[in-house]
């Protein structure tokens, strides 16, 4: 584990928003102290150089905070960032004993390429993205390293299959799986069939308004046969009179 060593201010705890506004836009973070011996204390420190030695050091580093009351042994228990810009607005330092063994969270590391993935057309699933431990803060692993070169489709690798320095108690369910390969799911025939029904829809409606037409035209034709015999009738009846005419000269 990395130790970094960071300088800090000791601000008044009653700063008004501001005052803490100002402090920020001057590109330091107001922070708190606490736990262990001592009393709680507010603090400032610089972005760049908190921010630099996290990045060297990773978030369980051990940090020692010089001030001028004297200097703290500290990890890093929360950061908060501006939503909207992602610059670290707040951060709560925890006083340590590094004779004592502490609960924190280490993030994993998958390494290799699974032939799952790369032969057989699986995806690589991460599960857990880290696990809780419990060690003296001289022991925190940076991060713990995940094998994957082996595994095939359907493939799992559990908690309990991780290899951890020695003096780390695994806190996490051993049974919790971190990453598995799974089979990709191929929708493409689901979606094809309603796509194929809906495009049959337009074409069965010339249909119908082809069959209304056509029984359109045939009520016409109907109607004109019926009234053709009508016709038939009078032309037909007009011989007969002229003849019942000639009967009565």
């Amino acid at each position: 584990m990395l130790e970094i060593k960071v300088a800090a201010e000791i601000r008044a705890d009653n700063n008004t928003r501001h005052q803490l506004a100002e402090l920020r836009k001057a590109r330091k973070i107001p922070a708190v102290v606490y736990g262990g011996k001592g009393e709680p204390m507010t603090v400032t420190v610089a972005e760049k150089e908190l921010m630099e030695g996290l990045k060297k050091g990773g978030k369980n580093a051990i940090i020692y905070l010089k001030h001028s009351k004297g200097e703290d042994a500290v990890i890093l228990q929360e950061l908060q960032r501006n939503v909207v810009t992602g610059q670290p607005i707040h951060a709560d330092f925890k006083r340590i004993d590094l004779k004592e063994k502490i609960t924190v969270k280490v993030p994993l590391h998958t390494f290799g390429e699974a032939p799952g993935v790369k032969l057989q057309g699986g995806l690589l699933e991460h599960v857990l993205r880290q696990i809780e431990v419990r060690c003296v803060p001289t022991a925190i692993p940076q991060r713990i390293e995940v094998d994957v070169s082996a595994m095939n489709v359907n493939d799992a690798i559990h908690v309990r299959e991780l290899k951890l320095p020695e003096g780390v108690e695994v806190l996490t369910k051993p049974d919790q799986v971190v990453i598995h390969v799974v089979i990709v799911k191929v929708e493409a025939e689901a979606v094809a069939a309603p796509a194929e029904g809906a495009a049959a829809a337009p074409g069965a409606e010339p249909e119908v308004i082809a069959k209304g037409k056509k029984d359109e035209e045939g009520e016409a034709a109907a109607g004109a046969d019926k009234k053709a015999p009508a016709a038939g009738d009078k032309k037909a009846a007009a011989p007969a009179a002229k003849e019942g005419a000639k009967k009565e000269k």
